[in-house]
């Protein structure tokens, strides 16, 4: 299976080969349900099956070329003038094909249309010739085609769920799509829009499917009033609105009017007008989770009714211009709301950074579910590690559903000996260990301890109760580290601003208090390195709102390193820090900025500009090229590498950028359509990467109740949309890759822990988003 990637990068790789594929070996036959002469009738007795290019692009076809064997002379019947070597047939739905069986025989059937209505050729496969896996592949490729030829776009574009909605359904199935078909074009002709081939072919989107649409959200009236006159910038688009049911945007007035409106000071209201109607009112914020496509000309974002529904909205610009005179409007009115300052007042650098924030790094299919990464589903996952080959049948049907499958990882176990713990405690905490295959989650003022097993799952080791100081006053950890080769756990006091706590995790209690500073608070504390805590290193950073330092334990008194301490006059809000293998440091903060230091106690090389959301965590990959950011509706990943200039090939931790070639950031997030299905808003936990590896290969975070995980590859290449993702059935506190693996992830809930799998995240589909029927 791993090799299924690569046969069909030569099966489509060479665009001057005529065939892509053939059986080469079977019987044709034309099956006559209603015919006089019977039911079946044996046309070439040895045949190929293949199925080529045409000169037209996306347009392909099914070939059955006779066979003849070397030994066996060409003979032509003289009653048979009529009949050829070989019969063509052009790709397309309406050709009914179908992998069928005839007693122990594998065949393939499709409608004859030379014939009577009802009549069918069947193709029996020579089982002795022609193993499963090449039927498969063939099947696949057959989709591939239906889907260039009725979407004039790459077949690589085709997710599992696309390939598996132009597979043939039964012959009822077949008569109502038909009669809805009929319907449907009556309706539009009667609109004067033309049937659903015009449509598709005005919109190059996929026609929507005869099955009721979502109905559009009533506009909110309950916005400001606000007088044409305050208009920022408008434009005049086409609106589409995105369908659950039948997963299609679809089409809701063409030409509507757009504008951006200012309603108060940094305050933007979008609005969106047709010619008997208001479609939209619309604060303009980071929530609405606005994505950009230059390919599509398009712009897609999400809208949240007062009752907390979720609608995916798009609009397309009828040019370039258009779009691009939109698209750098709402980065300056977003950058203006996120940032509260003006525009004008933006640096150059800044601007050039924000403008590009929010377009997508690849072409959005405006009709997608997803991209996948190379392909359909079963390709992608038979790419996984071979330790993914022993998920039972109800893992994957969970999968499917999205809800939890059946496990034996243990959850808390019930433990009435917390002092502090209320009803209402969950877990808050999770610290996955580097050295010892130990995971910890906190809960109240409990820390539990998880074993990882040898198969890849969570075993509870011990509960670690009543965390206090060493003077026994009980607190619940606000923040905790893994230290000193896993055997300490540094733990934060939330009511004790000034100090950290070490606890000696052999005896489970905390034993010493290391008061900091008495002036200086600690927010937060990092590592000396990334891997730091699989070491002896005693030391660690902390950070404050506008302070950075070394903590060393070591020191009598108190523990900052005053030769190691960089304090600003202004307030920084720093919020989150991480360390690469070296030690650098990465600061990022609640108003959106990054620091960068090679070293501690001086000026950042690098200043990174904000776009204005706080940044809720942050990780850098071990050898400091990539950094990842997380912000509540996007992640933003940075390459640090000095592209121009004097220090060109160096990083910016070390050197500074030019001044006119700041990094361009990657804005990771879910499609809109995809939130509409979740029917939440996206909040997603701090991303990281995987550890203990040469090379970071993914990324995990989670939002609500799914893990996410992009494939660091694909988006490197600019793949921005190369996600996989999981539904369980609690809402996810934390998650992180266990050492040393890019597939198994820790996952704590509320009130569980459990190992996952990166192989039992899928695409993004309708199974995987909203399994249980998802009606609105």
């Amino acid at each position: 299976m791993f090799m299924l990637k690569s046969l069909f990068g030569k099966i489509w790789g060479d665009a001057n080969n005529q065939e892509l594929i053939q059986i080469p070996a079977g019987s044709l036959y034309l099956v006559r349900p209603n015919g006089p002469q019977g039911s079946r009738e044996c046309i070439y007795e040895d045949a190929v099956l293949a199925i080529r290019r045409t000169a037209s692009e996306f347009h392909y076809q099914l070939f059955v070329t006779k066979a003849f064997q070397e030994s066996q002379p060409e003979l032509v019947d003289q009653e048979d003038d009529d009949l050829e070597d070989e019969r063509a047939f052009l790709i397309d739905q309406a050709l009914d094909f179908r992998l069928s069986t005839r007693g122990k025989e594998r065949t393939i059937v499709w409608r004859d249309f030379d014939g009577d209505e009802d009549d069918l050729l069947e193709f029996v496969i020579d089982n002795k010739q022609v193993n499963e896996v090449t039927i498969t592949i063939f099947e696949i490729t057959y989709l591939q085609c239906v889907y260039e030829h009725a979407f004039r776009t790459s077949h690589e574009r085709a997710t599992e769920e696309d390939l598996d909605r132009l597979k043939y359904k039964d012959q009822a199935d077949q008569n109502l799509k038909r009669e809805q078909k009929k319907e449907l074009d009556k309706k539009l002709e009667d609109a004067g829009i033309g049937s659903t081939s015009t449509v598709k072919a005005e919109q190059e989107v996929k026609p929507a499917p005869a099955i009721p649409a979502t109905v559009a959200p009533a506009a909110d009236t309950a916005g400001p009033q606000i007088d044409d006159k305050s208009t920022m910038f408008s434009a005049i688009a086409d609106l589409y609105l995105y369908d659950l049911k039948s997963q299609y945007f679809l089409v809701q007035e063409r030409k509507v009017d757009v504008k951006v409106l200012e309603a108060g000071r940094y305050l933007y209201w979008l609005s969106i007008r047709g010619a008997d109607k208001v479609w939209l009112a619309q604060k303009v914020e980071s929530d609405m989770n606005m994505n950009f496509s230059p390919e599509q000309t398009s712009a897609v974002w999400n809208y949240f009714t007062d009752d907390r529904q979720c609608f995916s909205w798009l609009l397309r610009f009828e040019d370039k211009d258009a779009y691009t005179h939109f698209q750098k409007g709402f980065s300056q009115v977003i950058y203006e709301t996120q940032n509260e300052e003006p525009w004008a007042k933006a640096k150059s650098d800044d601007r050039a950074y924000a403008e590009t924030a929010y377009e997508q790094g690849e072409p959005m299919d405006v009709d997608e579910v997803s991209e996948s990464e190379d392909g359909n589903e079963s390709i992608r996952t038979a790419r996984e590690e071979s330790d993914d080959e022993d998920d039972d049948e109800e893992e994957v049907a969970a999968a499917l559903r999205g809800g939890r499958a059946r496990s034996e990882d243990s959850a808390w176990p019930e433990d009435n000996t917390s002092l502090l713990a209320g009803q209402q405690d969950v877990n808050s905490l999770l610290a996955v260990g580097y050295k010892f295959d130990r995971s910890f989650v906190v809960r109240g003022d409990k820390i539990g301890v998880f074993r990882h097993t040898d198969d890849n799952r969570l075993e509870h080791d011990t509960t670690i109760n009543n965390v206090g100081t060493p003077s026994g006053k009980g607190f619940k950890p606000l923040k905790m580290m893994l230290h000193n080769q896993d055997a300490e756990m540094v733990l934060m006091d939330p009511s004790n601003k000034n100090a950290v706590f070490n606890m000696d995790l052999e005896y489970g209690k905390i034993v010493d208090e290391w008061k900091v500073h008495d002036d200086v608070q600690v927010n937060n504390v990092v590592a000396n390195s990334k891997y730091a805590q699989m070491t002896a290193e005693k030391t660690m950073i902390g950070h404050s709102h506008n302070g950075i330092y070394r903590i060393d334990p070591r020191l009598s008194g108190n523990k900052l390193v005053d030769s190691e301490f960089k304090q600003y006059a202004s307030k920084n809000d720093f919020s989150v820090a991480a360390t690469d293998n070296k030690g650098r440091l990465a600061v990022a903060s609640n108003k959106g900025d990054i620091r960068l230091f090679d070293s501690i106690g001086k000026n950042a090389k690098t200043a990174l500009p904000a776009l204005g959301d706080p940044i809720l965590g942050i990780d850098v990959s071990s050898d400091g090229r990539w950094i990842i950011a997380t912000c509540k509706t996007y992640l933003l990943l940075i390459d640090t590498l000095i592209g121009s200039g004097r220090f060109s090939g160096q990083l910016g931790f070390d050197r500074s950028f030019p001044a006119d070639a700041k990094p361009q950031p990657k804005r990771l997030t879910l499609k809109p359509s995809h939130v509409a299905f979740m029917g939440s808003a996206i909040s997603f936990s701090p991303a990281r990467f995987n550890t203990g590896s040469d090379q970071e290969t993914s990324i995990v975070t989670s939002t609500g109740a799914y893990v996410v995980s992009w494939s660091f590859k694909e988006v490197k290449k600019g793949n921005l949309g190369s996600y996989v993702l999981k539904r369980y059935g609690g809402e996810v506190i934390s998650d992180e890759h266990a050492y040393g693996s890019d597939q198994s992830i820790v996952v704590a809930f509320e009130h569980d822990v459990q190992m996952a799998k990166r192989s039992q995240l899928l695409k993004p589909t309708r199974k995987s988003l909203a399994p249980s029927g998802f009606e609105r």
